[in-house]
């Protein structure tokens, strides 16, 4: 790979870094640009895990300079966060994800519409449900073996764990999740480190750069405070919902663009055909044709009946209409 290329890559590894100290979702950035550079994704989930490693390593040690770590009560949140990423990491290519891509953007979005409607968050504490020990042995792990399957959220997901279960306040609940977040990377990084499949010199440069761009973010954080975690905490988890969504085999995506279909091919006659019309001037066509023939394929037996061309319409067919087989 050239290293106009790989300087690229550790540009948006800079920018992913900055964003990720602050709210995360990093590897909504740098996930995709590694894949347009052509490496293949096995060894694009690596490399972008040790990039992401060194952002949240950084952003740590920006957020213990400041005072604001208590290595004390997290110690066992480390070690519990570490062992859950690591497992995750061993099970990633045997555990069906299809069920994640579902529950995940709607979490995702369920938490963005808490931080919006939510009162002003402050740094004080408030009242807790469970302390952070017993935080460290039961939601740590279980997050944890989330990030090392899948990730997209999981800094989201901590921080809104600390501040309802254990009633932090912003900046402590934000101190607590670099904490760790950094220790869940480190636990799936060292699996990806033995199994060899990670490409070192995008790793390096993108790390190098995403260390950077954390502790800028992380500065910026701890400067600003609340007002600038909330409404980025908020456009990320957007965003991240977003994404997952607009894959084309997201089972959810999938369901509802096959409801749609069936409406809009229900009927009979002219009606049907106006569905079509509208169907296609929403440029979803394509798309739905794609989607039914993945449907159709061997592994859904056939659950739903393939798209066709109407011949019972020639005047549809010429427009490049398409309708159920009946």
């Amino acid at each position: 790979m050239s290293w106009d290329v790989i300087g690229m890559l550790a540009l948006v590894a800079f920018c992913a870094g900055f964003f990720d100290a602050i709210a995360g979702g990093g590897g909504l950035i740098t996930l995709p640009a590694l894949f347009l550079a052509g490496v293949d994704p096995i060894s694009a989930i690596a490399t972008n895990k040790f990039q992401a490693a060194s952002a949240t390593i950084s952003a740590t040690v920006t957020f213990a300079r400041k005072g604001l770590i208590e290595w004390r009560e997290g110690r066992f949140l480390v070690i519990c966060g570490f062992i859950g990423g690591a497992s995750g990491a061993l099970l990633v290519s045997s555990i069906d994800k299809r069920y994640l891509e579902v529950c995940v953007p709607i979490m995702l979005i369920l938490v963005a519409i808490y931080f919006a409607f939510s009162p002003k968050l402050a740094n004080e504490d408030r009242r807790k449900k469970i302390g952070i020990l017993l935080f460290s042995f039961t939601v740590a792990p279980i997050l944890g073996f989330y990030d090392g399957i899948f990730g997209p959220g999981v800094g989201s997901f901590f921080i809104v764990g600390f501040v309802l279960l254990c009633g932090l306040g912003m900046m402590r609940a934000m101190s607590f999740t670099k904490l760790a977040n950094a220790s869940c990377n480190l636990g799936s990084l060292s699996v990806f480190i033995t199994k060899g499949v990670i490409i070192w010199p995008i790793a390096i440069a993108m790390a190098l750069a995403a260390f950077i761009g954390a502790q800028l973010g992380a500065r910026a954080a701890v400067r600003v405070g609340p007002r600038l975690i909330k409404p980025m905490l908020i456009v990320v988890c957007c965003a991240l919902a977003i994404k997952l969504l607009s894959v084309e085999t997201n089972p959810l995506r999938v369901a509802v663009i096959h409801s749609l279909a069936s409406l809009l091919s229900s009927g009979g006659g002219d009606q049907r055909t106006h569905n079509l019309r509208l169907l296609e001037k929403a440029c979803l066509l394509n798309e739905l044709y794609g989607v039914r023939r993945q449907i159709t394929s061997p592994a859904t037996n056939g659950l739903y009946p393939p798209l066709t061309p109407n011949t019972e319409n020639p005047e549809s067919q010429d427009s490049g209409f398409f309708c159920a087989r009946d």
